[in-house]
Formats: structure tokens, sequence, C-alpha cells
């Protein structure tokens, strides 16, 4: 048997989801670049591409938008829920104790997509919820009139979001969708496996998004661009660093040895902003002066931007709290687990590793 240490390179499974290569900085999406899907699709279209193995029409993509609204509304017991935990609860913990209370029997084996949309809708609502509550604030009901990402930031805020806050964020929200077999796929498709309920599979793969080395917040690039707070800063700033041998938030990546498919877009996005946001503006003038220093510093490393730059430049324009990072993250990518749990319903066979044991063994007849 081949053993390897957190089963890096082992292939688990057989997937139409999604792939990533990071040699060649591609992610794709059920045949599609992600790239171009956050540039030019909303989130409830990616999200119908996922579930179903295609862009909708507009028939479907109306049906779609209609039974996500219908989703939103939190049932009196999750809010007698959460009105009793105590007010420091994480919200990842609370978010994972809501979806688990959301498990009646009318989850049980196999999974639907009808089961994918709920939790894809109601996972925003919990979060506002919560976060409202932490901070003294007055609940706000979902809003009819607003699609998926802009009813988010609107029951966070308070506030209708302007047209370019909801762009940033929807492109975010579409190309962390999905992104292959990492800790917390894995996780739902394992406890998918045993044929039990899309909840209990959900359920897990909040617990493994809720670790800092699969989840973590870009709260370091955010300290980055706020210590720079202009142009006229950044290259001292960065100098400085480089000079320290401290490293620069926000460019590598662990997959990624090439251009992050995912920066690109949201910079793409950013661009087309920045004409009209001088936060934009600022972000991009910082990744192209720190890009050329880290190629003066580092020649021939080849280090690129990746997604946490642009992710953090997305949540800070909308005033995003740091707490709801993650979350965030978490909303948008229930569409894939979803996804992942539903493909693992079609051809199942339970995962059954096996491990080298290397403790003591007594001798025979002892």
């Amino acid at each position: 048997m081949t053993y390897a240490k957190g089963l890096e390179g082992i292939v688990a499974a057989e997937t139409k989801v999604g792939h990533v290569d990071g040699e060649k900085g591609q992610l794709i999406y059920r045949g599609y670049w992600a790239k171009d899907l956050a540039i030019h699709y909303s989130f409830e279209e990616v999200a119908h591409l996922i579930w179903h193995n295609s862009l909708p029409n507009s028939t479907e993509l109306a049906g779609l938008e209609e039974q996500m609204k219908n989703e939103r509304d939190l049932p009196s017991y999750i809010l007698t829920i959460m009105d009793h935990l105590p007010n420091n609860t994480e919200m990842m913990s609370v978010l994972r104790t809501c979806i688990s209370a959301l498990g009646d029997s009318t989850y049980s084996w196999p999974p639907t997509i009808d089961q994918a949309i709920r939790l894809t809708s109601i996972t925003p609502t919990i979060i506002a919820y919560w976060f409202r509550k932490q901070n003294g604030l007055e609940y706000i009901k979902p809003n009819q009139n607003l699609d998926h990402v802009a009813n988010y930031m609107y029951m966070i805020t308070g506030e209708i979001p302007s047209e370019n806050s909801v762009k940033a964020l929807s492109a975010y929200f579409i190309l962390t969708i999905e992104h292959g077999m990492n800790a917390s796929t894995f996780s739902s498709r394992v406890v998918s496996s045993t044929e039990s309920d899309m909840v209990s599979a959900i359920c897990a793969a909040i617990g493994a998004m809720k670790g800092p080395l699969h989840g973590g917040a870009p709260s370091g690039v955010i300290e980055m661009l706020e210590e720079i707070g202009s142009e006229d800063n950044i290259e001292t700033w960065v100098r400085t660093k480089l000079e320290s041998g401290e490293k620069i938030m926000g460019f590598g990546h662990r997959v990624y040895k090439t251009h992050d498919p995912r920066a690109e877009a949201l910079k793409v996005v950013s661009e087309q902003i920045a004409g009209s946001d001088d936060w934009f503006k600022l972000i991009l003038q910082i990744e192209k002066e720190t890009l050329k220093l880290l190629n003066e510093y580092k020649p021939g490393r080849e280090i690129y931007t990746n997604v946490e730059y642009f992710a953090a430049a997305v949540m800070k324009s909308i005033n995003l709290s740091a707490e709801l990072f993650t979350p965030t993250f978490t909303a948008s990518r229930m569409v894939g687990w979803t996804a992942h749990v539903l493909e693992q319903s079609e051809d199942n066979r339970i995962y059954r590793p096996q491990s080298n044991y290397i403790g003591f063994i007594p001798e025979i007849g002892k």
C-alpha cells in the first residue's frame, strides 16, 4: 500500500463539478473557466451550473431565483436556538449548530437539489442574524427584491448595497463556490459516502472550514493595505518588509505556481470598478508596485498575486467585518459542497482508507 501523509497527491474520487490545476493556473467549473463565469454571470446562474451541469435559460434562472428567495427565512425554532446560545459563541460554531438543527427527516438519503438550494439560501440569513445579535443590532429580515449576494449584504448592514459592491462581492462568491478536493469538500463526501444525510455532510464540511489552515481569513492582507494607506507609501513600505525578510501577504500560493485565476478575475472586476472607486485604484497600484519590487528583490521566483489579496480588497471595500470573512467564504462554498454530496450519491462507495500501524506489537501468545 502507498502511504501519503495527509493523502497529498492521492486521487480519491472522480468528479465533473470542478477542476484545479495549480501548475497551469486553471480553475474550471463544469467545463467553464471560473474566471469568465465570475466576470460575466450572476451567482444564481453559476449555482445552477454547479447543481445541474448547465447554465440556465431565462425560465430556469427565474425559477431558481424564486426558489432561493422562498428558502431564506429562518424557522422560529432556529431563532430560538440562536437566542439561547452564549453571545460570545463563534460564528462558525453557530452556523454548524443551526445547519445541524435543520436536519429533520426530510433530509434523508439520497440527497436532492432542493435540499442543496435550501441550505445555500438560508446560510446567509443565519450569518446575518448572529452578526447583528452579537453587535446589539436588530435582526433584518431578507429582502425579496434583492438577489442572493445583495440580500446578504443588506441583512448585514441594513442598507441597500451599491451596484459596485454587489458586483465585487458576487465575483468573490462565484470564485469561491468550488475548489476541488479540499479538506472541507473531502469531509462532506466522506460523510455522504456512508449514506448519511446532506445536513450531516455539510456540518462536517463546516467543521473543516472552521479550521484556520483551511478557512482562515485574509486579515493579514487587510492589515497590510491599511498600513500602506496611500500611493505615496507603497514603495517605502514594501522595500522595508522585503529588506527585513518579511513575507508580503497576498502574494504566492501553495497550489497555484503561476497566475491564480481567482485573483485574475477579481482584478478584472476591480479594474471595472476602479474608475469610480478610489479604494480599488489604490489596491491596483499597490499590486503593481509590489510585483515590481518582488521581481527586483527575488528575481526568477515568479511570485504572483493570490486570491486573498483581492478578496481582502473586496471585503474592505464593502466594510465587511473580519469576523465575517470565513462565514462569507462558507456561504458561497455551500453550493460546491452540496454539489459534491449529490455527485457522491450518484455513484457511491464508502471511503475506507487504510493506515500504517507504527505502535508496539506484542509477541504471539503473551
